[in-house]
């Protein structure tokens, strides 16, 4: 299932050269399921033409609030009725200014006041020069039409068409098109603060090689974007990986387990749960060396003794914090046989309320998995399915547990 499936969205262009990016915005809504309603102004159609928007949206573009297409002639009203929501991207400063004094003077600008606000939400995708942006007239603009209830999504630092570099950039379509799939998705866990641990651990045998596992992250990623998406603020540990960071989270970067352990008990008295995703290696070399290992010529191998590593989530689900339900803890079990049996002995062995456990070698760097869901009460199956889908899942069951406050 496409993320956007079923949604009707009516995308708006105001006057910027950031309309070339909502070329691709347009297609990417439409690729992620939506179906796209077009809406441009005079100052927009400067910058790019009603054709390519048509082309992309598949549907015919409206900028006039006399357009006879309308047996009513009231396209304002037949427009904002269909849609989920309102997006305008880019949104100029002169349109934030024109919405919040309700000011209606061209199709656009009229639709947005005659929407019904409690169904169709208002998005906002600011665009603007680095100067116009920090002007405390758009201050106080986008304070008060947040306020108003009108969604303002953030907007990109770098390099500006003016030739100066700074905030004000419209973001770019891919940054848009998760920041409107988030805004649609239920808000199960607003107010609370997730920390998750994602990815492999390195433990260094010398300066150039190491012990680590085929963890690639993706599901601790998944979880860290879908609790960001259901409202909580998120912090993500990451282990090496080669991933980017989700919208919105804010994220650590660690090597081995006891950087790992370090940063998660530093994070851990803000948050409210605690996802273990990381597969952490058990062990570490006793005795990493200062230089290089070489061969010398003998054909013995080096000698390497290990240690235990730290158990991350055992110490932060004894912390006083967890012991007292300020902490919910939930952590992940990869396993290569018995899973059932493996996950409920570590469920009772680390002291976690929920333990989710996976096949290790079929899910590490896939973009699939499926979990087996183990808690006092029994256990609970995840079909296969896209690691997001299933992060977006379990959070709503951990959502569902902490508000029936099972622990």
């Amino acid at each position: 299932m496409k993320d956007l499936a079923g949604k009707h969205v009516v995308l708006g262009l105001t006057g910027g050269i950031a309309c070339y990016k909502a070329a691709e915005l347009c297609r990417a809504l439409v690729k992620e399921g939506a179906t796209v309603q077009v809406v441009m102004t005079a100052a927009a159609e400067q910058f790019i033409t009603p054709v390519t928007l048509q082309a992309l949206s598949q549907r015919p573009v409206y900028d006039s609030q006399w357009d006879a297409r309308e047996p009513n002639n009231m396209p304002h009203i037949n427009l904002s009725r269909e849609a989920d929501a309102i997006l305008i991207a880019p949104c100029s400063a002169d349109f934030m200014a024109k919405l919040l004094h309700g000011r209606a003077d061209d199709l656009l600008s009229l639709m947005c006041l005659a929407r019904p606000l409690d169904t169709v939400p208002l998005l906002l995708a600011p665009a603007m020069n680095r100067e116009m942006w920090a002007h405390p007239a758009t201050r106080r603009n986008v304070a008060q039409l947040t306020a108003d209830g009108a969604t303002v999504f953030d907007v990109g630092c770098g390099d500006q068409a003016c030739g100066e570099t700074g905030d004000g950039r419209m973001l770019e379509s891919g940054e848009l098109l998760d920041d409107v799939i988030a805004f649609f998705q239920p808000k199960l866990l607003a107010g609370q603060h997730v920390l998750v641990t994602a990815g492999p651990t390195y433990e260094a045998i010398d300066p150039v090689r190491g012990v680590t596992n085929r963890s690639s992250g993706k599901m601790g990623f998944a979880i860290a974007r879908a609790a960001r998406e259901a409202g909580a603020e998120v912090t993500l540990v990451a282990g090496p990986v080669h991933l980017a960071t989700p919208r919105g989270v804010t994220r650590v970067d660690v090597q081995s387990a006891r950087n790992m352990l370090a940063a998660a008990v530093e994070c851990a008295p803000a948050a409210s749960i605690f996802v273990a995703t990381a597969a952490v290696a058990d062990w570490r070399p006793a005795h990493p060396a200062e230089q290089k290992i070489k061969k010398d010529g003998s054909g013995a191998a080096p000698q390497l003794s290990f240690v235990e590593n730290p158990d991350i989530l055992a110490t932060l689900a004894q912390s006083p914090r967890a012991r007292s339900g300020a902490l919910y803890c939930v952590g992940f079990a990869a396993e290569s046989q018995d899973l059932l049996a493996n996950a409920q002995a570590k469920r009772r062995r680390k002291g976690v309320p929920l333990l989710v456990g996976n096949i290790g070698p079929a899910t590490f760097g896939q973009d699939d998995n499926a979990l087996l869901l183990v808690d006092e009460f029994g256990t609970t199956d995840m079909a296969r399915d896209a690691k997001l889908a299933l992060a977006r899942k379990l959070i709503a069951e951990i959502a569902a547990r902490m508000k029936a406050g099972i622990k």
